[in-house]
């Protein structure tokens, strides 16, 4: 899903990044744009290693389809240093993601994070420390909110703090994929939607 230019100025852009850019992160994308659709806010995904113009995976789709979202009009697309510029906010699939994304642009690292260290982030900002952020727009607040809770809330150890890579793997390894996602999307929605 490609951003939109008014909606990304008014409250913000959501990038989401995993490796292929066909199961984890469009899939992640999906159900934020679903959950975040009224909100003025734009989010799209893109692989480290994407596997560029090819669809949603089918098994990543059907979940989509499962929960209401869309898996219509998709095409995996390669990092890129202005697609990484252009974030609010980066959700990464794994830590490793945010090695390969920072170095495309540096001041990443103050608005990008794995999946379930933003989660646990922010599960622990109210909705005050939001407003106060410093931003240009609500998902950049919600970005700086979380980076404020770092050496606050203890991290999760390195085994518990990726989502799984269900690309070739059987259906019941997608079925882990949505609920390890299910473990942290609630704390990022209810901040995003303030």
């Amino acid at each position: 899903m490609a951003p939109d230019v008014a909606a990304q100025a008014l409250n913000g852009h959501i990038l989401v990044v995993c490796t292929g850019n066909i199961c984890r992160s469009p899939y992640i994308e999906r159900v934020l744009a679903h959950e975040l659709a009224g909100t003025g806010i734009s989010v799209s995904s893109a692989g480290t290693s994407a596997l560029v113009g090819a669809p949603i995976d089918p098994e990543s789709a059907r979940r989509l389809v499962a929960v209401g979202a869309s898996d219509h009009e998709y095409a995996a697309r390669q990092i890129t240093r202005e697609i990484v510029a252009d974030a609010d906010l980066i959700i990464t699939a794994m830590r490793d993601h945010l090695s390969q994304v920072v170095p495309l642009h540096p001041r990443a690292l103050r608005y990008g994070f794995a999946l379930h260290d933003l989660g646990d982030l922010l599960g622990a900002v109210v909705p005050a420390e939001i407003a106060a952020a410093p931003g240009d727009n609500h998902v950049a607040k919600v970005a700086a909110a979380a980076i404020a809770k770092r050496g606050v809330v203890a991290p999760r150890l390195p085994k518990d703090s990726g989502i799984v890579d269900p690309y070739r793997q059987p259906s019941a390894v997608f079925d882990q994929m949505v609920r390890e996602i299910s473990t942290s999307l609630p704390a990022v929605v209810t901040a995003l939607r303030g």
